[in-house]
């Protein structure tokens, strides 16, 4: 129940990046979003899905192209 819930707000915030990316034209928001969106359903743990997903949320604020 905790990796779904998780997954669920990491595919909210993953849609918003992607929705930034696509407008802005910005790859690395573009690519975030679309990876948050998706790699939850390969994800079993909740420690990694949290690991993860983390990871992305911040990679566009730490990856500037």
């Amino acid at each position: 129940m905790d990796t779904f819930v998780a997954a669920v707000f990491l595919g909210i915030i993953g849609s918003g990046y992607f929705l930034y990316g696509k407008r802005a034209q910005r790859p690395v928001p573009l690519v975030c979003g679309a990876l948050l969106c998706v790699f939850p359903y390969f994800i079993d743990s909740f420690i990694w899905t949290l690991v993860i997903g983390l990871a992305l949320v911040a990679a566009p604020f730490v990856i500037t192209l």
